[in-house]
């Protein structure tokens, strides 16, 4: 009997943590901090949707229009995806501070906010030209990207969410800042003729790819960190901070995807204006691909490493004690 009670005793810390992580998984993020990131990113769409609109156009011939479309496609669609995810996690926080919503509802609502953040990204473009079908489908394309934002935002994990979307905001403003002594950097890592541009551009990229997963892990860790003292020192699972580490990186390969098959008619269109520019959006494509990559490992490793160090090995030793005592029941009914 007092094997059996042993028994029972160490499985129940087991069943009593799964609980605990699961309620820190579903404790909604305050609504200052979500609002703060939504803001970020609506600033970071605005700034992404009112750039390809001047760059389109300024130009004065529509094949310079084409390339300009389809160079500005990507950045667009990953902006919107985060800003739809953004601001559907804002509205569930607002009607989660009055209600809770069952998994269909709230899987409604946050699709129905990233779908609305879609069609109003989706102005600006369309209205640069109505009379053809290519700002119709940059519009739809980005509608969509925001569109599948909001529906991510309806799985019920809002801090997961919320640290990816600010990962991914972080990562943006790294990328802007790095992108301000690309020049410099270039001249150190020896740019002079074509082919050593090349190279020299081809590390500065990975270069910043690296420092953009650190960062999108580091800022994910903190912010899931930071919820775990909201949610009265309940954490989440350790995998979801390597799911929110790898959030930034996500963002940029779901963006490129979106981009390749949803807007691959822009594409298209402008890898025929000349072979140049054909060329050009192959190695760019692939450039973004890879870095989407390099950011979506590097942060996943960067949050699992920084989560592990504050891992101890009580679970470990809880683990064997159950063993053990499982061990010890199977024994004693076999000597009975």
């Amino acid at each position: 009997m007092t094997d059996r009670h042993t028994a029972a005793e160490s499985a129940r810390p087991t069943v009593a943590e799964s609980a605990r992580h699961t309620a820190a998984e579903s404790v909604e993020e305050s609504r200052l901090t979500v609002a703060l990131i939504a803001a970020a990113a609506l600033a970071w769409t605005a700034a992404m949707l009112w750039s390809a609109r001047t760059t389109i156009t300024g130009r004065i011939s529509a094949e310079m229009e084409v390339t300009s479309t389809a160079y500005a496609l990507p950045g667009a669609v990953a902006a919107d995806l985060v800003a739809g995810a953004a601001v559907a996690l804002l509205v569930l926080t607002l009607i989660g501070s009055r209600r809770t919503l069952g998994a269909s509802l709230r899987f409604a609502v946050a699709t129905g906010a990233g779908l609305l953040v879609g069609v109003l990204s989706a102005i600006p473009i369309i209205t640069i030209n109505t009379a053809g079908s290519l700002y119709a489908i940059v519009g739809g394309t980005v509608a969509a990207a925001a569109t599948i934002g909001g529906a991510l935002a309806g799985f019920r994990v809002p801090p997961v969410i919320a640290a990816g979307a600010a990962a991914s905001v972080g990562v943006f403003v790294l990328g802007f800042v790095l992108n301000l002594f690309q020049a410099p950097v270039l001249e150190l890592l020896g740019a002079g003729d074509t082919e050593s541009s090349a190279k020299a551009a081809q590390w500065f990229s990975y270069g910043q790819a690296a420092l953009s997963g650190l960062a999108a892990g580091l800022i994910a860790y903190f912010m899931l960190r930071r919820h775990r003292r909201r949610a009265a020192g309940a954490d989440v699972k350790w995998p979801l901070y390597a799911l929110a580490g790898a959030g930034a990186g996500l963002v940029t390969v779901i963006g490129e995807i979106l981009s390749r098959t949803a807007g691959s008619q822009v594409l298209d269109l402008a890898g025929k204006v000349s072979e140049m520019d054909r060329l050009a959006q192959d190695i760019l494509s692939t450039a973004r691909l890879n870095s989407g990559l390099i950011v979506l490992f590097v942060g996943a490793m960067t949050a699992m490493l920084a989560v592990g160090r504050t891992l101890s090995p009580a679970a470990e030793d809880e683990d064997e004690a159950q063993v053990n005592s499982s061990s010890s029941e199977t024994a004693y009914h076999s000597n009975s």
